[in-house]
């Protein structure tokens, strides 16, 4: 089983550097994905996210979606995806 540094760092390689640093002392880390250019995302990541895959994947989900916004390129496709269930979630029964 992969551990989830492991999961994220798949998720945004070779697109992006992806460096961890531990933030607060209750588990917390802070994920940040950059290029040459600069900081592409940088978000908090809390202890239970990281344990629970599937808050793992919405999370690695969100900060797509953030950052097609902010480039302005893939956001609506990335939304119909999310919202047509390619997200690799499993559906609320």
């Amino acid at each position: 089983m992969e551990s989830p540094f492991q999961v994220l760092t798949k998720a945004f390689q070779p697109q992006y550097r992806v460096n961890f640093s531990l933030e607060r002392l209750d588990g917390s880390i802070v994920l940040t994905l950059s290029t040459d250019a600069g900081v592409a995302a940088k978000r908090l990541i809390r202890n239970g996210q990281l344990q629970d895959p599937e808050q793992l994947q919405r999370f690695i989900q969100s900060i797509r979606f953030g950052i097609a916004i902010e480039q302005d390129d893939s956001a609506p496709k990335l939304l119909a995806d999310m919202t047509r269930g390619r997200t690799g979630l499993r559906k609320a029964s």
